[in-house]
Protein backbone atom coordinates (compact mmCIF):
# COMPACT_ATOMS: atom_id res chain seq x y z
CA UNK A 1 0.00 0.00 0.00
CA UNK A 2 1.04 3.29 -0.84
CA UNK A 3 -0.24 6.44 1.12
CA UNK A 4 -3.36 3.72 2.24
CA UNK A 5 -4.38 3.32 -1.52
CA UNK A 6 -3.66 0.00 -2.84
CA UNK A 7 -1.36 -0.51 -5.90
CA UNK A 8 -4.30 -1.89 -7.91
CA UNK A 9 -6.30 1.35 -7.56
CA UNK A 10 -3.83 3.44 -7.88
CA UNK A 11 -3.04 1.54 -11.62
CA UNK A 12 -6.76 1.39 -12.50
CA UNK A 13 -7.10 5.12 -12.18
CA UNK A 14 -3.99 5.43 -14.39
CA UNK A 15 -5.59 3.11 -17.11
CA UNK A 16 -8.90 5.12 -16.75
CA UNK A 17 -6.91 8.19 -16.85
CA UNK A 18 -5.00 6.70 -19.94
CA UNK A 19 -7.79 5.58 -21.88
CA UNK A 20 -9.94 9.00 -21.55
CA UNK A 21 -6.83 11.12 -22.66
CA UNK A 22 -6.71 8.37 -25.45
CA UNK A 23 -10.33 8.92 -26.11
CA UNK A 24 -9.64 13.00 -26.22
CA UNK A 25 -7.69 12.70 -28.59
CA UNK A 26 -9.24 10.44 -31.05
CA UNK A 27 -12.45 12.40 -30.91
CA UNK A 28 -9.89 16.10 -31.71
CA UNK A 29 -7.70 14.33 -34.51
CA UNK A 30 -11.89 12.82 -36.14
CA UNK A 31 -13.23 16.60 -35.75
CA UNK A 32 -9.91 17.99 -37.81
CA UNK A 33 -10.17 15.00 -40.10
CA UNK A 34 -14.31 15.94 -40.65
CA UNK A 35 -12.80 19.57 -40.77
CA UNK A 36 -10.17 19.30 -43.75
CA UNK A 37 -12.73 17.21 -45.68
CA UNK A 38 -15.48 19.87 -45.42
CA UNK A 39 -12.97 22.31 -46.41
CA UNK A 40 -11.85 20.21 -49.37
CA UNK A 41 -15.65 20.11 -50.39
CA UNK A 42 -15.88 23.53 -50.54
CA UNK A 43 -13.05 24.48 -52.94
CA UNK A 44 -14.64 25.26 -56.17
CA UNK A 45 -13.53 23.81 -59.52
CA UNK A 46 -13.12 25.58 -62.82
CA UNK A 47 -11.97 24.48 -65.80
CA UNK A 48 -9.82 26.87 -68.20
CA UNK A 49 -9.65 26.78 -71.47
CA UNK A 50 -6.33 28.77 -72.69
CA UNK A 51 -3.83 29.46 -75.60
CA UNK A 52 -0.73 27.74 -75.04
CA UNK A 53 1.16 31.09 -75.80
CA UNK A 54 -0.95 33.88 -73.48
CA UNK A 55 1.29 35.00 -70.62
CA UNK A 56 -1.79 36.87 -69.36
CA UNK A 57 -4.39 33.27 -69.19
CA UNK A 58 -1.69 31.79 -66.70
CA UNK A 59 -1.24 34.78 -64.56
CA UNK A 60 -4.86 34.78 -64.41
CA UNK A 61 -5.03 31.01 -63.63
CA UNK A 62 -2.64 31.69 -60.53
CA UNK A 63 -5.05 34.64 -59.19
CA UNK A 64 -7.77 31.69 -59.55
CA UNK A 65 -5.50 28.96 -57.33
CA UNK A 66 -4.44 31.83 -54.83
CA UNK A 67 -8.03 32.39 -54.45
CA UNK A 68 -9.31 28.52 -53.15
CA UNK A 69 -10.06 27.33 -57.12
CA UNK A 70 -8.79 24.24 -57.64
CA UNK A 71 -8.17 24.82 -61.63
CA UNK A 72 -8.08 22.29 -64.56
CA UNK A 73 -5.80 23.73 -67.11
CA UNK A 74 -6.66 23.26 -70.76
CA UNK A 75 -4.56 24.46 -73.09
CA UNK A 76 -6.29 24.76 -76.85
CA UNK A 77 -5.41 25.47 -80.34
CA UNK A 78 -8.95 26.93 -80.89
CA UNK A 79 -9.97 29.11 -78.53
CA UNK A 80 -12.95 30.29 -81.30
CA UNK A 81 -14.95 26.68 -81.09
CA UNK A 82 -14.75 26.64 -77.55
CA UNK A 83 -16.21 30.04 -76.89
CA UNK A 84 -19.22 29.37 -79.41
CA UNK A 85 -19.62 26.04 -77.95
CA UNK A 86 -20.66 27.60 -75.19
CA UNK A 87 -22.67 30.79 -76.00
CA UNK A 88 -19.86 33.28 -75.77
CA UNK A 89 -21.12 36.33 -77.67
CA UNK A 90 -18.44 38.01 -79.41
CA UNK A 91 -18.92 41.46 -77.75
CA UNK A 92 -17.62 39.75 -74.80
CA UNK A 93 -14.40 37.40 -75.71
CA UNK A 94 -11.28 37.86 -73.91
CA UNK A 95 -8.52 35.77 -74.80
CA UNK A 96 -9.30 32.89 -72.01
CA UNK A 97 -12.78 30.97 -70.85
CA UNK A 98 -13.71 29.29 -67.81
CA UNK A 99 -16.44 26.92 -67.13
CA UNK A 100 -17.48 26.53 -63.86
CA UNK A 101 -20.72 24.76 -63.05
CA UNK A 102 -22.11 24.96 -66.56
CA UNK A 103 -21.34 28.43 -67.13
CA UNK A 104 -18.63 30.27 -68.52
CA UNK A 105 -16.26 32.76 -67.67
CA UNK A 106 -14.60 34.89 -70.06
CA UNK A 107 -11.83 36.85 -69.66
CA UNK A 108 -10.02 38.48 -66.43
CA UNK A 109 -13.07 38.39 -64.32
CA UNK A 110 -11.77 38.35 -60.50
CA UNK A 111 -12.37 35.49 -58.39
CA UNK A 112 -14.89 36.95 -56.19
CA UNK A 113 -17.28 37.69 -58.40
CA UNK A 114 -16.80 34.14 -59.74
CA UNK A 115 -17.46 32.62 -56.21
CA UNK A 116 -21.21 34.81 -56.62
CA UNK A 117 -21.65 33.15 -59.92
CA UNK A 118 -23.51 29.98 -58.58
CA UNK A 119 -25.87 32.40 -56.71
CA UNK A 120 -27.19 33.91 -60.08
CA UNK A 121 -29.17 31.30 -61.42
CA UNK A 122 -30.39 33.53 -64.21
CA UNK A 123 -26.95 34.14 -65.42
CA UNK A 124 -25.44 31.50 -67.85
CA UNK A 125 -22.18 33.19 -67.61
CA UNK A 126 -20.36 36.38 -66.89
CA UNK A 127 -17.39 38.11 -68.50
CA UNK A 128 -14.58 41.15 -68.61
CA UNK A 129 -14.59 42.25 -72.51
CA UNK A 130 -11.01 42.43 -73.48
CA UNK A 131 -8.04 42.63 -71.69
CA UNK A 132 -8.20 45.87 -69.35
CA UNK A 133 -4.98 46.54 -67.14
CA UNK A 134 -5.01 45.81 -63.37
CA UNK A 135 -7.67 42.99 -63.58
CA UNK A 136 -6.56 39.98 -62.56
CA UNK A 137 -3.98 38.82 -64.52
CA UNK A 138 -3.15 41.58 -66.30
CA UNK A 139 -2.15 43.85 -63.14
CA UNK A 140 1.21 45.15 -64.69
CA UNK A 141 2.60 48.10 -63.00
CA UNK A 142 0.63 50.99 -61.73
CA UNK A 143 -1.66 51.00 -64.77
CA UNK A 144 -5.47 50.42 -64.02
CA UNK A 145 -8.44 50.87 -66.53
CA UNK A 146 -11.90 51.05 -64.95
CA UNK A 147 -13.83 47.57 -66.03
CA UNK A 148 -16.95 46.17 -65.52
CA UNK A 149 -17.69 42.43 -64.99
CA UNK A 150 -20.87 42.01 -67.35
CA UNK A 151 -23.26 38.87 -66.56
CA UNK A 152 -25.42 37.18 -70.16
CA UNK A 153 -28.57 36.04 -68.92
CA UNK A 154 -30.39 32.83 -70.37
CA UNK A 155 -32.31 35.58 -73.11
CA UNK A 156 -29.40 36.93 -74.17
CA UNK A 157 -29.58 40.41 -72.07
CA UNK A 158 -26.21 41.88 -70.58
CA UNK A 159 -26.01 43.18 -67.03
CA UNK A 160 -23.56 45.07 -65.12
CA UNK A 161 -22.36 42.34 -62.49
CA UNK A 162 -19.50 44.78 -60.59
CA UNK A 163 -18.14 47.54 -61.52
CA UNK A 164 -14.40 48.04 -60.59
CA UNK A 165 -13.46 51.81 -61.58
CA UNK A 166 -9.58 53.35 -61.27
Amino acid sequence: MVNGQGIYSNRATNVKEGINMMKRKLLLATGLMFMGVAQAAEQLSIDVHRDANCGCCKEWVKHLESNGFKVTDHVESDMNAIKKGLGVPQGLASCHTGIIGGKFVEGHVPADDIKKLNDRSDLVGIAVPGMPAGSPGMDYGQKHQPYQVLGLTREGAQEVVADYPK
